[in-house]
This record gives structure tokens, sequence and C-alpha cells, in this order.
């Protein structure tokens, strides 16, 4: 690669190869200056041959760090930006989404432009009353009593705590911690969040419409739930302790 890239875009895959294979050029004729990093915990269905391929075709702009098994979605982004923080050392920041189009690559250049004022940026469902698009009444009740459940345990300004679309700064993943998080499922994207916030980082919502996955189906599950509700009561605990030991 000539040049480094100022921006990394992290997507996690497991089991996406009816996604990914179109994701990443749209993604690319949004954002052509960015590098893709597709981190696959060596999806069954072939997925990260596929990306592989891609990559292959424009090592310039895609590359793939596989993973030897599934170890959770907590895992994955932990390996994936620790990677992509040495593999680039001068790139600024560092984006993360899903590789399903729930997240639409459009609004990728707004959320960096809004990375100018914040040092995290969550693209949130739940800025103006609930912006989502084709999921049944009980995914959504659930949602919306998760991260209104994190935001009041934790005290975070975020409007969406449980959304996976963000933007970090490089100086944020270098300074959370993130050899110590422990949370994999979707709770990861609290506990990150709540990481940065306990660091004085500027925590900044970015409206979006999130949008039912166009194929495959949803990793959610009831231990995942239940890891969410532990590791929420947790961060909320260490909260407290740490404002009445300040």
């Amino acid at each position: 690669m000539s040049e480094e890239p100022s921006v990394i875009i992290v997507i996690p895959t497991y089991n996406e190869r009816e996604n990914v294979e179109s994701l990443l050029p749209a993604v690319l004729e949004i954002l052509p200056e960015a590098h893709i990093l597709i981190v696959d915990d060596k999806s069954p269905d072939g997925t990260g041959q596929i990306a592989e391929e891609c990559a292959d075709k424009d090592p310039a702009h895609i590359s793939v760090l596989s993973r030897k098994k599934k170890e959770g979605l907590g895992a994955a982004y932990i390996a994936g930006y620790k990677h992509a923080l040495l593999q680039w050392p001068n790139a600024s920041l560092f984006v993360q989404m899903d590789a399903d189009f729930s997240h639409d690559p459009k609004y990728l250049p707004q959320m960096i432009k809004a990375a100018d004022a914040a040092d995290v940026v969550v693209a949130s469902r739940y800025v103006s009353g609930i912006s989502i698009v084709n999921w049944p009444l009980h995914r959504l009740i659930v949602s919306k009593l998760g991260t209104t459940f994190a935001r009041t345990v934790t005290g975070m300004p975020l409007t969406d705590c449980t959304s996976g679309f963000k933007c970090y700064h490089r100086h944020v993943l270098e300074n959370i911690g993130l050899e110590q998080i422990r949370s994999n499922g979707y709770v990861f994207q609290v506990e990150t969040s709540f990481r940065a916030w306990q660091k004085g980082y500027k925590l900044l919502d970015f409206p979006i419409i999130f949008y039912e996955r166009r194929q495959g189906s949803s990793k959610l599950s009831l231990a995942i739930a239940f890891e969410a509700f532990r590791v929420v009561l947790r961060l909320g605990l260490e909260r407290l302790v740490t404002k009445n030991l300040g």
C-alpha cells in the first residue's frame, strides 16, 4: 500500500457469505480511501474464503484476520482492534459495523465528520423516537428495554447503549484497556462505551435508520441476553463504587 489509510473499518463475520461480497464494494464506494479489516471466526459457510478472495483482488483496501474458531463478538472485535492498531500505526479513526447491511454504509462519511466533535461516535436507533425498519415487535421491545436498562444502570449519556455501529478515535482504543474486557456478546458494545466514558472521553449520539439484515439470521440468544444483564449490573456497581470513592 503506497499510503497508510487514516480510517480502518473493522467488520466481524460469522456465516455472512450472503452479505460480505456485496458489502465490501458498497463500503468502499462510499469511503474509497478507507481500509476494511474482516475478522472471520472460521465461518463454516465459507465467509472467510470469500473475504480472502476479495482481499486478493484489492489488498490495498481489504484484508482478513482469520481466527481459529468462533469465540464471540467481543473477542472478535478485540482481536480486530489489536491487529489494526499494530498494522496501521498512523490510522486515526476506527469504525466498527455489522456485515449484514443493518448498518447502512451511507452514514460513514457523516459519522467520521461527527468524530471531529467527539472521541466516540455511536450510531443510534433511538435519538428521535424509534428508527428501525422491518423488526418484529417483540425484538423491538427487547432492544428498547435493553438499552434503557443499560443507560439507567450505567448512567451513560447515550440513547442506544447497545449499538454496534461506532467510530473511535485511536487514543480511545489505546487507553480503555481492551485486554481487560471480558464481555463477549452484544453487551460488549455497552462495556466499551462505558470504559471510554469512565475515562472521560466524549460520547456522541449519531442518528441513523437501522435496517433488518438483508440475508442470514440473527446471532442473538438467551445466553447472550443473560450475559448482557449480568455485565450491565457489574458496570453499574463499578460506577457506584467509583462515585463513592471519588
